[in-house]
């Protein structure tokens, strides 16, 4: 679920001691001097914190390379770590090349490199030993250990800390792979391909050699053992081949196991159906693992999946998470093709693999549930996570151009920007054609390493179609396009005029931006909501495809429609069909009629999104103004409709009937204007009015939702809606009137047969029961679950998230709890990254919540950069906020440049200070 490249091949710098990270960039990319045919490993797992790697290489000059082919530069980690940094380190015991030990004054080790010359101008062999201590590994990255077991993640750059490679995605090898270590505490020896025999070794230790037919680069490389309990089954493939299928847990769990293998089966099922794609290998494997610094990883032939995205049973998993859990097995396996059987050429290529692949997962779940609750909970991840890191300092195009550390790749823009990517050239080429296009493009280049040019050019050539402006923009320009319309009708011509203009803001580096070529999905209703046929004057018609798609390719574009009876309601960018803003003056009457009458289900959920926006912006400058002002009816009304509407998917009702997130209204104020506090008290006041309002309507609901609670629990469209809808109009009721109905939170709590009731009604309490209620529920819960790693961390993330005054003492208070783990990723962003979002208490005036995501920064540096470089864009945007927050902020990210050794980090926060700084300039200057 990620992606790497070589660093020496791009020429950095030193990483460490200076408070300017070092950069990498595209067009420093060289192709390797050398590849690698053949990759023979062999691991002795001696002890925990003693690991023996040796490696055998078919080595030969790359005949397209211009370095001399009688140098070698292969990366690795270095001898020793930085003063108090617990990063990987690597000894190296021995070289040999062609059968030759060589004297260590015949190689030379710099850093992170070793450095071979006068090697022959031919193919050689070439063999190192290393040993590296997996124990102290807390980076996670490379080999290293968790709960008894081995495990690795060599995605993007850890294959490297085990042994010295020319780590690069564009370097594919055929890996043999000998695993060594003692029977009784490994009885489970996984790697990559299909298993040989195993044999006991002189000493008796057992032995195991795995062969992977299929080249690869070693970022897909995979090592496992550990004595694990497994749940297997098979599927056939459509060629009638039986695939063994095996998922390796933790003793205790394999009862949780069930969902996952099914979201496998489907996954490979619906691949052969949907892009012809069949499993190559006889054995599918995961394995899950509580120490994972990702949701999940794609190695060839052995998954490595963190457990939170593998694990489900109702005591364990909420509705969302049974949906993650059929999601991310279906992303890895999908990985299979788009990814692993063609990959990357260059790091900065990594959507052409995760946004293509996110787009499959993504119609898989819709394929296999609701199509349109899925389009609306894509959208709503995008605003709130890929909008504001387009408004960042690490604001970037898809396809970057550079970046200070390849782990910094791994964000919103390049998975779900990047997905949303590939979705408009489906919705521009239509599902014929896109398929055309993926055969193509796999016929084309199955077994290579890519480019994103080679991805564009079977689109193109399987379609006939022109994306030339298409890539040059999507691919290499940051930011969030927005687009401004305006429209005019005239009842003599039957003539309807749609101006469309787009426009996007400047971000770091890119000051002006050329025009985007975005599809406009659209619709002209009646005034009983029917679609008016689309007909562009004849001077358009290339500017009008697949029925429905507007093509706006310049800064401004009037569409003149045809014979348009009525003057219309546009409906416009139907299913999302760009990820772009739109500002069009629809008057409240027409958003409550397009809730009812659009027929595209997306659009009906933004017209409510739209009218909530509407009215929240209201209460927001009465806030700010200090002059009170009621919900408007328009809102309310709205709501009732939904209530009322029977035929309403329940899980649609339920997001219909949320407000706009704090998040994506933040998006909708200028720099410097974000007023937190007018924002949430605008929420607040519209979640307890509405409450008011529809008292009855909400409690008659809830009652009917309360239905499933009949059953035993089972995760299928119609109980999950039910629990959805159940759930959300409980939390207006008891935001409306606390003293009357929080009992029914605490009794949801204490009768809850599912984690999905069990937490929302815990959420509650936490944000309006008194103290002794609180924590008798909260014990309650802790020794219910207190052996369930995953539940404990959802405990820890509903306390950090509460909307109590003193919820960042409690914080720090449950850092010294006996079940927080400071090394477990799942359990600091729970923790810590769950203090994180909760936006008004993290943002508080005073400044505390900066400077405890800080001091957690600076700690986590020093043995997992990744985490904490997660962790740092918490603070990337200061300059949305007002003077006070913006210094506050500041201060923080300064300590944490002087204090941090990574290049993960530093990036983050020196384009934060860098545009910060630019922004205030800009300010003075205006």
């Amino acid at each position: 679920m990620n992606n790497k490249n070589n660093r020496a091949a791009l020429n950095p710098g030193p990483v460490f001691g200076s408070q300017k990270p070092t950069e990498l960039h595209l067009k420093d990319y060289t192709p390797p001097s050398h590849l690698i045919d053949k990759t023979d490993l062999t691991f002795e797992l001696l002890a925990e914190d003693n690991v023996v790697v040796s490696s055998k290489l078919k080595v030969r000059p790359n005949p397209i390379s211009k370095d001399s082919p009688n140098t070698i530069k292969l990366n690795g980690a270095p001898e020793s770590a930085p003063e108090g940094s617990k990063t990987p380190t690597m000894e190296l015991l021995e070289v040999k090349v062609n059968g030759r030990v060589l004297s260590k004054d015949e190689y030379t080790r710099e850093d992170d490199e070793l450095i071979l010359k006068n090697l022959p101008n031919s193919e050689f062999t070439l063999e190192t030993k290393t040993r590296i201590n997996p124990k102290e590994n807390r980076s996670l990255n490379g080999l290293y250990t968790s709960g008894g077991k081995f495990v690795t993640q060599c995605e993007p750059e850890g294959f490297r800390n085990m042994t010295f490679y020319l780590d690069r995605s564009d370097v594919m090898s055929e890996f043999t792979t000998t695993i060594v270590a003692d029977k009784g505490k490994y009885p489970q020896l996984l790697s990559n391909g299909n298993p040989g025999k195993r044999t006991i070794t002189e000493d008796g230790r057992e032995k195991i050699t795995w062969h992977d037919p299929f080249k690869k680069p070693s970022y897909l490389f995979a090592l496992v053992a550990g004595d694990l309990a497994v749940k297997e089954d098979t599927f056939r493939t459509k060629s009638g081949r039986d695939v063994k299928i095996q998922i390796f847990v933790d003793k205790g769990d394999e009862n949780k196991t069930d969902h996952a293998m099914k979201s496998i089966k489907d996954a490979m099922k619906w691949d052969e159906e949907r892009f012809g794609r069949e499993y190559d290998l006889d054995l599918f494997q995961i394995v899950a693992t509580n120490d994972f610094n990702f949701g999940a990883m794609e190695n060839k032939g052995l998954n490595i999946f963190n457990s939170s995205a593998i694990l489900a049973d109702p005591q364990t998993a909420t509705d969302s998470r049974y949906e993650y859990v059929q999601g991310t097995p279906g992303h890895e396996y999908f990985h299979n093709w788009t990814g692993n059987r063609v990959t990357l050429q260059k790091p900065f290529d990594l959507t052409l693999k995760e946004g293509l692949t996110v787009f499959r997962d993504q119609e898989f779940t819709s394929d296999l549930n609701s199509r349109e609750v899925k389009r609306i909970d894509d959208v709503t991840y995008m605003r709130t996570n890929q909008f504001p890191e387009d408004a960042s300092a690490m604001a970037h195009p898809i396809r970057p151009a550079s970046v200070g550390s390849i782990e910094n790749f791994y964000t919103p823009t390049v998975y779900q920007k990047g997905a949303e990517i590939i979705r408009m050239i489906h919705t521009m080429l239509g599902e014929k054609d896109f398929r055309k296009g993926m055969d193509l493009y796999f016929d084309r280049h199955d077994g290579q390493a890519v480019t994103t040019e080679d991805f564009i050019k079977a689109m193109e050539d399987a379609s006939g179609k022109d994306f030339s402006q298409f890539e040059k923009t999507w691919y290499n320009q940051a930011g969030t396009p927005t687009l401004d319309v305006k429209d005019s009708y005239d009842p003599e011509t039957k003539e309807y005029k749609l101006t469309v203009k787009q426009s996007t803001p400047p971000t770091p580096g890119q000051p002006t931006k050329e025009p985007f070529h975005i599809p406009i999905r659209v619709g002209l209703l009646d005034s009983k909501g029917n679609d008016i046929p689309l007909q562009l004057d004849e001077s358009q018609a290339d500017l009008l495809t697949n029925g429905d798609i507007l093509n706006l390719k310049n800064d401004e574009t009037t569409f003149v429609f045809k014979n348009v009876p009525e003057k219309p309601i546009p409906s416009i960018l139907r299913n999302w069909s760009a990820p772009v803003k739109l500002n069009y003056d629809y008057n409240r009457d027409d958003l409550t009629f397009l809730m009812a009458k659009d027929n595209d289900g997306f659009n009906r959920w933004e017209a409510g999104q739209k009218l909530g926006i509407d009215v929240l912006k209201e209460l927001i400058e009465a806030h700010q103004n200090g002059k009170p002002r009621k919900v408007d009816d328009h809102l309310i009304k709205a709501f009732q409709g939904v209530l009322e509407d029977k035929e309403l998917d329940p899980a649609l009702a339920a997001r219909t009937l949320m407000l706009p997130s704090t998040s994506y209204l933040s998006e909708l104020y200028p720099d410097g204007k974000v007023d937190i506090d007018a924002i949430f008290a605008a929420r607040k006041q519209a979640k307890k009015e509405i409450g008011k309002a529809l008292e009855p309507m909400l409690l008659k609901r809830f009652n009917e939702s309360c239905s499933t609670e009949n059953r035993a629990y089972e995760w299928n469209k119609e109980d999950a809606g039910q629990r959805a809808i159940k759930n959300t109009v409980l939390n207006y009721l008891v935001t409306a009137n606390p003293e009357k109905y929080l009992n029914l939170a605490i009794e949801q709590f204490d009768r809850a047969n599912n984690m999905t009731d069990s937490r929302a009604a815990l959420g509650i309490i936490l944000d309006h029961a008194d103290e002794k209620t609180r924590t008798e529920k909260l014990n309650s819960f802790y020794q219910k679950n207190k052996d369930n790693r995953l539940a404990i961390d959802q405990w820890f993330a509903d306390q950090a998230f509460a909307d109590r005054p003193d919820v960042l003492d409690n914080v720090k208070t449950l850092l010294k709890h006996e079940a927080y783990d400071a090394k477990n990723p799942n359990c600091v962003r729970s923790l810590v990254g769950g203090f994180a979002s909760n936006t008004k208490h993290f943002h508080n005036i005073d400044g505390s919540g900066y400077k405890f995501l800080a001091n957690q920064i600076i700690e986590i540096d020093k043995f997992n950069p990744m985490l904490a470089a997660g962790l740092s864009k918490r603070l990337s945007t200061p300059h949305r906020f007002d003077n006070k927050r913006q210094e506050l902020i500041k201060e923080q990210l300064e300590r944490i440049r002087d204090n941090v050794n990574s290049n993960n980090v530093k990036e983050i926060v020196s384009k934060s200070l860098d545009l910060l700084s630019a922004k205030q300039t800009e300010g003075t200057s205006n």
